[in-house]
C-alpha cells in the first residue's frame, strides 16, 4: 500500500491548524491579552487557512446554540432554522481533531447556560466569594451579568442580538463589521461592532455607558424605518441615559462625560464579593486573608472568633469590613509592626 506525501503532508498540515485554531478559540473565549491580541492577530493574517478553521469551530458551536433553543423545555415547537436544506452533519464534515470537538462542547455548554442568573454561578454552600455570571458568546464576545440579570442571545449569519430582559450587563464585543452587534432593552437598542459597554436599565430609563469604542442608541422602530439613531454616537467615557416613553412624553436622553472615578464606581458591581450571613468572624477573617495576601487580619481576642456577622463586601476592602467591625460591634484595630491588622475588644 503506498502513501501519496503530498496528501499525508497536506492532511498533517491541516491537523496542526485546527489545533493551533483550537488553542486559540479557547484563549479568545477566557479573554485575551493585549500580547495574545497582537499574536492572535499575526496568526489570522499568516494563512487564509486560519480564519477558515477558526470560522468552521465557530460555526458547530453556533449550531450547537441552535439546537438548545429547539429543546422542549425552551420552545414548544421545532426551530424551523434547523431543517434548511444545510444540514446539521455539513458542518461536521471538515476533519476536527479530538481535541477541537471537545473543545466545541465545553464552550457550547458554558453558551447553554445563558438564561441562568448569575447568583447560580456559584455554589454559596462551600464558598463565601460571589463573582458575576460570565457568558462566552459563538462568536467570542462576553457578557457579564449582574445578579438577577438575564438576556436572551440570537445570533444569524447577518447581525448578532441579546436582549436584555432586566437588570444590568457588560458587553465587550467580538470586532465582525459584516455582522453588526446588538443590545435591546425596553424598546432601545444599542448598536456595536467592536468595543465595550455597560447597559442598564433602571425603572423607567436606560442607561448606556461606553468603556471602550463607541456605539450607537436606536430605538427599534427608528431602526426598521429611517435609521435616525436615538442619540449621537457615544465614545469612550460618555453616558447616555434614556427616558422610556410614557402616556405625556416620547423617548428622551441626556448624555455627559464620565469620570474616571466615577466609571469605577459604576462599575463596581463586576468585583467579586464575599458574602457572609450568620458567619463567625474567624471564618470571615480567614476568607478575607485567603483573597489578600499583602493584606492580612489577625485576632488578637480569641473570644471574637465566635462572634457572628454578616454583609456584603469587595473582596479587596479590607479596610472598609474592618471598618465595619468598629463602627457597629465596638471592636478596636490596630496595625502591627509588620503590618497586619489587629483585632481586638
Amino acid at each position: 500500500m503506498s502513501i501519496n506525501p503530498q496528501n499525508y503532508f497536506s492532511k498533517k498540515a491541516s491537523k496542526k491548524i485546527d489545533d493551533e485554531a483550537t488553542a486559540w478559540l479557547a484563549k479568545r473565549d477566557r479573554g485575551l491579552t493585549p500580547q495574545e491580541q497582537d499574536m492572535y492577530l499575526q496568526w489570522l493574517r499568516s494563512d487564509e487557512r486560519h480564519a477558515q478553521a477558526m470560522k468552521r469551530h465557530a460555526a458547530v458551536l453556533e449550531r450547537m446554540m441552535q439546537l438548545y433553543a429547539w429543546q422542549p423545555g425552551q420552545s414548544a415547537n421545532p426551530n424551523a432554522d434547523l431543517f434548511k436544506p444545510k444540514p446539521l452533519k455539513s458542518f461536521f464534515t471538515v476533519p476536527l481533531s479530538l481535541a477541537a470537538v471537545a473543545a466545541v462542547l465545553v464552550l457550547s455548554f458554558v453558551g447553554l447556560n445563558h438564561r441562568h442568573q448569575s447568583s447560580q454561578a456559584i455554589d454559596q454552600s462551600k464558598s463565601f466569594l460571589k463573582v458575576n455570571e460570565v457568558m462566552v458568546l459563538p462568536d467570542g464576545s462576553r457578557v457579564e451579568l449582574k445578579d438577577g440579570s438575564n438576556v436572551i442571545v440570537h445570533f444569524s449569519n447577518s447581525e448578532r442580538r441579546v436582549r436584555l430582559t432586566g437588570g444590568e450587563a457588560q458587553f465587550k464585543v467580538w470586532k465582525d463589521s459584516k455582522r453588526p452587534f446588538y443590545v435591546e432593552v425596553a424598546g432601545i437598542e444599542v448598536r456595536a461592532v467592536g468595543t465595550a459597554f455597560n447597559v442598564k436599565l433602571d425603572g423607567s430609563a436606560v442607561e448606556v455607558l461606553v468603556t471602550e469604542g463607541k456605539v450607537k442608541v436606536l430605538t427599534e422602530s427608528s431602526l426598521r424605518h429611517e435609521n435616525i439613531t436615538l442619540v449621537p454616537m457615544l465614545t469612550a467615557g460618555e453616558k447616555a441615559v434614556v427616558q422610556l416613553p410614557s402616556a405625556f412624553a416620547l423617548f428622551h436622553s441626556t448624555i455627559s462625560p464620565v469620570s474616571p472615578e466615577e466609571m469605577s464606581q459604576q462599575l463596581d458591581w463586576q468585583a467579586p464579593r464575599l458574602n457572609f450571613h450568620e458567619t463567625p468572624m474567624a471564618d470571615a477573617v480567614a476568607e478575607f486573608n485567603r483573597l489578600n495576601q499583602h493584606r492580612q487580619i489577625v485576632i488578637s481576642d480569641p473570644s471574637l472568633n465566635s462572634i457572628k456577622i454578616g454583609g456584603t463586601f469587595r473582596s479587596d476592602n479590607v479596610e472598609g469590613f474592618v471598618r465595619l467591625l468598629r463602627t457597629t460591634l465596638d471592636i478596636k484595630s490596630d496595625v502591627t509592626a509588620d503590618g497586619k491588622t489587629s483585632l481586638r475588644r
